[in-house]
């Protein structure tokens, strides 16, 4: 059975799931929420934003693999057209990007719903915590650094700078935070406290907020693509 779907509709989906996603994180960093909370309850805050980022991930995923969701016009955009779950394209950036982004959200997953856990010692923490995290870190670091890539020409550009050249550097940004956050996070098992807690989580905030802003940046984006598309069509 082949699945289908209507590119503007997917697209601002994606958009809201990141936004979703980046907020939960961004809330949950806040240490006023986890006072007024608790502790469990922010630790579900975290897990259940990956899950929304894991959502956005996957459909950027198939958006970024079927021809028919991208590069259409303001007719095409509301019409039904086949998406495609698996393609191997490792010499398009913006492929490569989506591709690595995915399971850095599942190791993001793996790690939140690890610290849901009670009692854990010192080796657990770093082994099911801190690891998946230190993961989906690096493959987020390495997601962005795709996306730029993925800009081509217009990576340094001149000014005006194009919105998809403020989403991929502000996740670059979101990315170097939580790549920050998760180094600082490590457990030193002497004392069994984080390396730097105020930088784990100063990181957190800092990458989910910029996460966030590229999230609601994805809409001028998609307006923007649209009005690209139609002006080509014409000339073409």
């Amino acid at each position: 059975m082949t699945m289908h779907a209507t590119p503007v509709r997917l697209n601002a989906w994606i958009g809201w799931l990141f936004a979703v996603g980046s907020l939960c994180f961004a809330v949950g960093s806040v240490p006023w929420y986890v006072d007024a909370v608790g502790g469990v309850a922010d630790a579900v805050t975290f897990f259940v934003g990956s899950i929304f980022f894991t959502a956005a991930s996957g459909g950027q995923l198939a958006q970024s693999q079927s021809p028919g969701l991208t590069g259409v016009d303001e007719l095409t955009q509301h019409q039904r057209v086949p998406v495609r779950l698996w393609a191997w394209m490792p010499r398009d950036n913006g492929w490569c990007a989506a591709a690595t982004q995915f399971p850095g959200t599942v190791f993001f997953n793996v790690s939140t719903f690890a610290a849901l856990a009670h009692n854990l010692t010192v080796q657990q923490e770093d082994r099911h915590v801190w690891r998946p995290d230190m993961f989906g870190s690096t493959l987020f670091l390495v997601a962005s650094a795709y996306g730029i890539l993925a800009l081509g020409g217009r990576v340094w550009g001149s000014s005006p700078r194009p919105v998809p050249w403020w989403i991929a550097w502000v996740n670059m940004a979101g990315s170097v935070f939580f790549m920050a956050s998760a180094l600082a996070s490590y457990v030193l098992p002497r004392t069994g406290d984080p390396i730097d807690p105020e930088i784990a989580v100063g990181g957190t905030l800092l990458g989910a907020l910029c996460f966030l802003v590229g999230a609601v940046l994805m809409f001028p984006a998609w307006r923007h693509a649209l009005g690209a598309a139609g002006r080509e069509r014409l000339t073409g």
